[in-house]
């Protein structure tokens, strides 16, 4: 399944935090993703990146996926031509990884998976430097967010950082904080009790909205073509209202705490001051653009 560099100590915490209820078990609905991922998903995933990075490829480029997941952006990372490096912390991600290398790319030694933690410092540093380093909706799940932001911040010097941060809406966060609490507290024979009213809060609106327009259910169909990053509504619901540990940050301060460190924002896509997460591709000021027409 790819190349896994197993690391046992994390593999026993993880397990332990899913045990207890204080983390969301992200790599399991990885797996069921997988089942539904095809040919379209993927080039939406590639196009993703080609409109957030300004590319039209990645040649000659190297890709730090950072909490890899279901390894679909590794997937299109590598397929754009870049040499990649995924890792993730839950080991049902790693495996989710590994198997789409498996599929596409068995024997790349120009793809490695592994497991390993943002929140280790002598990991992190071990693994160098990179010309794109990729966390999409991670680092807010690491359950100590700012110190993952600084790890992840070593690796991208002379490069580009292109990260996902929850958006802070003061006390909707902290209520949905206590949602995803109550869910992984409780057995999985019983979690429909959260997740059901979760997608009613969260789908209701939209789905009355499409009836009302004769065109039922079309926003929960089409839902991986506009701006969700080829995921399945279901799987993407299930992993917010399960997601912990969870935090968030406003755009400004993770603007500023780039800025500190010498990145300047070539890009940002806010959600708007509302629900999910806010999109941000920086640049190192020692960046030297590699990839030229």
């Amino acid at each position: 399944m790819g190349e896994i560099i197993p690391r046992n100590q994390g593999m026993r915490g993880h397990q332990e935090e899913i045990t207890s209820g204080n983390r969301f078990a992200f790599g399991a609905n990885w797996t069921q993703f997988l089942g539904v991922l095809n040919e379209e998903r993927i080039a939406m995933a590639e196009e993703s990146l080609k409109q957030m990075l300004q590319v039209n490829d990645l040649q000659n480029l190297s890709f730090l996926d950072v909490g890899s997941g279901s390894g679909l952006f590794s997937l299109a990372a590598r397929r754009l031509g870049a040499s990649v490096h995924s890792f993730d912390y839950d080991p049902q991600s790693v495996a989710c990884t590994s198997e789409l290398k498996r599929r596409f790319y068995q024997n790349d030694s120009q793809w490695r998976v592994e497991q390993g933690s943002a929140l280790d410092a002598d990991y992190m540093m071990k693994l160098g430097r990179y010309d794109v380093v990729y966390s999409w909706g991670v680092l807010h799940h690491t359950g100590d967010m700012w110190q993952a932001l600084d790890n992840v911040s070593r690796l991208a010097v002379g490069g580009r950082l292109f990260i996902s941060i929850y958006n802070d809406q003061g006390r909707r966060s902290r209520l949905w904080g206590r949602v995803k609490k109550l869910y992984n507290a409780m057995p999985s024979s019983l979690k429909w009790l959260v997740l059901y009213p979760s997608w009613v809060v969260l789908w209701g609106p939209i789905t009355i909205v499409d009836l009302m327009r004769a065109r039922p259910f079309r926003t929960w169909r089409d839902y991986a073509k506009y701006g969700a990053r080829s995921m399945h509504p279901w799987h993407d619901l299930v992993d917010w209202v399960g997601g912990l540990p969870f935090e968030v940050a406003k755009p400004e301060k993770i603007f500023n705490f780039f800025r500190k460190k010498e990145f300047l924002l070539d890009r940002l896509v806010t959600c708007g001051g509302g629900l999910g997460c806010n999109q941000f591709v920086f640049t190192h000021n020692r960046f030297k653009d590699k990839h030229t027409d």
